[in-house]
C-alpha cells in the first residue's frame, strides 16, 4: 500500500490543483508491491524496502526510464518533493535539460539523524541538503521557523507553502454516532486519538508513557485510539493492549474518525508543519501537541489547543485528564481550533502555488505555463 503522509498528501494536492486549473501534470513515484497499474500521466519506478523501516520504499536509480517518460511530455517545470533517490533523478533531469527546478523540504532529516543515534552525521546532512537544493529556483517548506533555518543555513530559496488544510473535507459535520459507539461505547466517553506514523521520531515513547498514566487516572471515562502504522506498532500494542488500533485509514474514513473523536494527542517534536494537527483542529478536536516545530505555528496555547514540552509525558497526561473531565473547556478549545483551521484553508494557498509555478517557469501569469513534472520519493 502506498505511503500516506504529509509529503504524499501535499503532492497529491498539487497535482489535483494543477489539473483543476487546466494544466498537465506528469508524476514519477515509487512502485509499491501489489499496487494496481499506473494511472495516465504517471510513472512508477521499481523500489526496495528501506531496511530500518520496510514500509518506506526507496526508488532504484533509473534515470533513463525517467528521461524517456518525461521527454515527450516536455515539462516547463520540474518539482522535486523530497531528497531521496527519486528526487535525485528529478534534480538531474531538470539540470541536464535546462528546465527550471523547484524543490520541497518537508522532512527534518537532521533531527531524524539525532533520533536514530546518528547525531554525528548531522553536519553532513546539512551539507547534503545545501548541495541538493542549490539549483532550485524556489524551495517550498510548510513552516515559518523551518524556512528561516533553511535561509540561515544557505539552503535553497525557501518559501512557506504547503500548510493549508482542506476544511471542507475535515469538518465537525462528519461526526458519526456509529463510529463513536464502536470506539467509545457511550456518548459520555471521551475519545482520545493519535494519528500518524508509529515511529521513533514521532516521540512514541512519550505518547505511550502519557497514555498509560492518563488511562490509569481516567478509567472508563475515556477510550484511547490510534490511527496509523509503523515500526513501533507491535511495541505500542503490546505495551498498551487497551488501545483501539485502527491501522491505516483512507482519507474519507480518517476524516470520519477525526470528527468522531474529542481530543487529539501529538507529541512529535520533528514536524516541519504538523498538518495532522490542522486536520484535527478543522475537525473540531481539542489538540494536545508538542511545543515544538510546526505545532507552535498552528496552535495558540490555551485557546485553540494545548502545547506541552515535547518530552514531558506527565504534562501530556495531565492535559488529557483535564480535557476529559472538563467537556465545556474541551468544547471551547474545539471551537477556537476550527476557527484557526479555517484561517489556514487550502484555497488561498492553491492560488499562490499557481503564481509560484508561473514565476519559476519564467511566465508572468499563472495560466501561462502548462506542463509540470513531479518526481516524488513518497514516504521518505
Amino acid at each position: 500500500m502506498p505511503q500516506v503522509n504529509g509529503v504524499t498528501t501535499v503532492v497529491a494536492r498539487i497535482a489535483n490543483v494543477l489539473r483543476e486549473f487546466g494544466h498537465q501534470v506528469a508524476v514519477v513515484a515509487p512502485r509499491y508491491p501489489g499496487r494496481a497499474a499506473e494511472a495516465p500521466g504517471e510513472l512508477r519506478i521499481p523500489s526496495a524496502a528501506f531496511p530500518p523501516y520496510p514500509a518506506i520504499r526507496l526508488s532504484l536509480p533509473q534515470f533513463g526510464a525517467v528521461a524517456r517518460f518525461l521527454d515527450p511530455f516536455e515539462p516547463e517545470l520540474v518539482h522535486v518533493a523530497t531528497e531521496g533517490p527519486l528526487g535525485l533523478m528529478g534534480r538531474r533531469y531538470a539540470k541536464r535539460r535546462g528546465i527550471p527546478l523547484m524543490t520541497s523540504y518537508h522532512t527534518n532529516f537532521p533531527q531524524y539523524a539525532r533520533h536514530y543515534g546518528a547525531g554525528a552525521l548531522e553536519p553532513l546532512v546539512w551539507k547534503w541538503l545545501r548541495w541538493f537544493h542549490r539549483p532550485a529556483v524556489l524551495t517550498q517548506t510548510p513552516g515559518e521557523a523551518v524556512a528561516a533555518e533553511l535561509k540561515s543555513r544557505g539552503i535553497g530559496n525557501p518559501i512557506v507553502w504547503g500548510r493549508g488544510v482542506d476544511t471542507a473535507h475535515f469538518n465537525p459535520g462528519r461526526r458519526s454516532a456509529g463510529w463513536r459507539r464502536w470506539l467509545a461505547g457511550g456518548d459520555d466517553t471521551a475519545v482520545v486519538l493519535h494519528v500518524g506514523r508509529l515511529a521513533r521520531e514521532k516521540n512514541i515513547d512519550v505518547l505511550m508513557e502519557a497514555w498509560t498514566a492518563a488511562h490509569e487516572r481516567v478509567g472508563p471515562r475515556a477510550t484511547f485510539v490510534v490511527a496509523g502504522e509503523g515500526p513501533e506498532t507491535r511495541r505500542l500494542v503490546t505495551r498498551l493492549p487497551w488501545v483501539r488500533q485502527l491501522g491505516f485509514l483512507d482519507r474519507g474514513r480518517l476524516a470520519d474518525v477525526y470528527a468522531s473523536a474529542d481530543i487529539c494527542v501529538l507529541p512529535s517534536k520533528t514536524e516541519t508543519c504538523g498538518l495532522v494537527a490542522l486536520e484535527a483542529m478543522a475537525s473540531g478536536l481539542a489538540v494536545v501537541a508538542a511545543d515544538a516545530g510546526g505545532f507552535r505555528e498552528s496552535i495558540t496555547h490555551g485557546r485553540s489547543g494545548v502545547l506541552v514540552a515535547p518530552d514531558d509525558a506527565t504534562g501530556f497526561a495531565a492535559e488529557i485528564l483535564s480535557l476529559v473531565i472538563a467537556p465545556q473547556r474541551r468544547a471551547e478549545i474545539a471551537t477556537a481550533a476550527r476557527a484557526a483551521a479555517l484561517a489556514r484553508d487550502v484555497a488561498p494557498e492553491n492560488l499562490a502555488l499557481l503564481q509560484q509555478y508561473a514565476a519559476a517557469a519564467g511566465h508572468t501569469a499563472a495560466g501561462a505555463f502548462t506542463r509540470t513534472a513531479q518526481p516524488v520519493e513518497a514516504g521518505v
